[in-house]
C-alpha cells in the first residue's frame, strides 16, 4: 500500500500555488505527509529545522539564503518564525527565488506569516489521506484508522491504534510545548478526551466548563489550541434573519476519525459498530472528506440548526447560490420535514444527503442521496 503515498491531487494543487506565488505554506498536523509531499515537487534547496545541521546552516540566515536560486523548502517553519521578514525581503529582491514553507500549527503561524508576507504567500492545508488516495474500496479502512499515513498503512487495526496512542502522547508532550503553550499534557489530554464525547454535537461552553471544573474562557482557550493545531474542527452556525430561533453555538468535531476513535478507546471496527458514537463518528468522517472536496476554507463552511429541530449539517455559498449537505448513517435515507424546511428557509439550490451506501439517487426535487464513494476529487454542482 505504500504506493498510496503518491497524493496526486495535493501535488497538483501545491504545484499550482508554487508556480503562482513567491511563497507557499503547507499547513497541517505533524505526520500527515507534508515532508513527503514537498519532496514530490521539484526543488533546489531543502532545510529541515528539526535537523541540527540545517539549524546551524541558518544561524546566519541571510548569508545562507540570499545567494540561493530556485525553490527553497523550509520544513517545520514554526520553529523559526523570525525568518518571515527576511523571506519577504529576499523574494522582493530576488525574483529567481521561491519558497515552500511547511508548518504544523495554523493560528499564530498564519498571523505572523500573513503580516510579513501579505500579498506574497498562499496557504494550503494538508490533511490525511483522501478517499481518492486510498480508493473507494478502502473507505471503511480510512474511516476506522483515520487519514494519518502511518495509521492507515499499519499492518493491523491494533498496530494502527498503538501508533495513534503514541502520536497523541507525542503531540501533547512535545509538540504543544514547542509552540510555547504551557498547559500540562495530562490536563489537555483529559480535556481532549472529554471533548471527544461532544463530537458531532453543538457545544455548550458552560456545560463543558462545569464538567471539567474550568471557566468558559479556559474552555475556549483549550479549544482554540486544538483547532489551531488541526486536531479539532469547530463548525460555526449560519445566521439569517428568518424569524426563527437559531442555534448560535458551534458544532465540534475531532478532525481525524482515527484520533477520535483512539480518544474514545475504540480499537477496531467491531468495537466501533457496537459503540453509541457510531453515527457521530461517520458524520465527522464524511464531513471531513466532503469539506476538502468543496474547495472552501474552514471559515466558509457552516451548519444551520433551529431550536425546533430543523438542521443542515453543512452549509456554504458558491457561485451566488446556497448549498447544503446532510450526513446520514443509514441504508436508505428518506426525505424528512427538516430537509423541506431547510430547502425553503435557506433557499437551497440543492441539498445532498451523503450516506455510506453504494448507490446515488434522486430523492426529491433538488434533493439527492449521494454515496460517499461517489464524491470524487472535486465537488460537482448541478447545472
Amino acid at each position: 500500500m505504500n504506493k498510496l503515498l503518491k497524493r496526486n491531487i495535493d501535488i497538483k494543487n501545491v504545484t499550482k500555488l508554487v508556480n503562482g506565488f513567491p511563497v507557499t505554506a503547507i499547513l497541517g498536523p505533524r505526520q500527515t505527509g507534508k515532508t513527503v509531499l514537498s519532496k514530490e515537487i521539484s526543488y533546489q534547496h531543502y532545510f529541515d529545522l528539526e535537523n541540527p545541521r540545517d539549524l546551524a546552516r541558518l544561524e546566519q540566515p541571510q548569508l545562507t539564503l540570499e545567494e540561493l536560486k530556485g525553490l527553497i523548502v523550509i520544513d517545520e517553519i514554526q520553529r523559526r518564525p523570525g525568518l518571515f521578514p527576511l523571506i519577504r525581503y529576499l523574494v522582493d529582491n530576488n525574483p529567481q527565488q521561491r519558497y515552500l514553507l511547511l508548518g504544523s500549527a495554523s493560528g499564530g503561524l498564519m498571523k505572523q506569516s500573513s503580516e510579513s508576507l501579505a500579498g506574497r504567500i498562499a496557504y494550503y492545508h494538508l490533511g490525511g489521506f483522501r478517499v481518492s488516495d486510498v480508493g473507494t474500496s478502502n473507505i471503511k479502512r480510512l474511516w476506522i484508522r483515520g487519514g494519518f499515513p502511518r495509521a492507515y498503512l499499519g499492518k493491523s487495526e491494533k498496530d494502527s491504534f498503538i501508533w495513534l496512542e503514541n502520536y497523541i502522547s507525542t503531540f501533547l508532550e512535545r509538540d504543544i510545548p514547542q509552540l510555547g503553550i504551557t498547559i500540562p499534557a495530562n490536563t489537555l489530554r483529559r480535556f481532549w478526551t472529554m471533548l471527544s464525547h461532544y463530537h458531532g454535537q453543538i457545544l455548550n461552553y458552560s456545560e463543558l466548563g462545569r464538567s471539567f471544573g474550568i471557566s468558559d474562557v479556559t474552555v475556549r482557550k483549550y479549544i482554540d489550541i486544538l483547532t489551531a493545531t488541526f486536531m479539532v474542527r469547530a463548525v460555526q452556525p449560519w445566521h439569517v434573519n428568518i424569524g426563527k430561533r437559531l442555534v448560535k453555538r458551534p458544532k465540534i468535531y475531532i478532525r481525524d476519525s482515527g484520533i477520535f476513535h483512539c480518544l474514545i478507546s475504540v480499537e477496531d471496527a467491531r468495537q466501533l459498530f457496537l459503540h453509541t458514537k457510531l453515527g457521530a463518528s461517520w458524520e465527522g468522517f464524511a464531513l471531513e472528506c466532503v469539506s476538502r472536496n468543496t474547495g472552501k476554507r474552514d471559515q466558509e463552511m457552516y451548519f444551520w440548526s433551529t431550536h425546533t429541530g430543523a438542521e443542515v449539517d453543512l452549509f456554504w455559498q458558491h457561485g451566488g447560490k446556497n448549498w447544503g449537505i446532510e450526513f446520514k448513517y443509514s441504508d436508505a435515507p428518506k426525505t424528512t420535514k427538516s430537509m423541506q424546511i431547510a430547502m425553503r428557509d435557506l433557499k437551497l439550490s440543492h441539498l445532498w444527503v451523503v450516506y455510506p451506501g453504494k448507490e446515488s439517487y434522486n430523492l426529491a426535487k433538488n434533493i439527492t442521496v449521494r454515496a460517499l464513494g461517489d464524491i470524487g476529487d472535486k465537488w460537482v454542482y448541478p447545472t
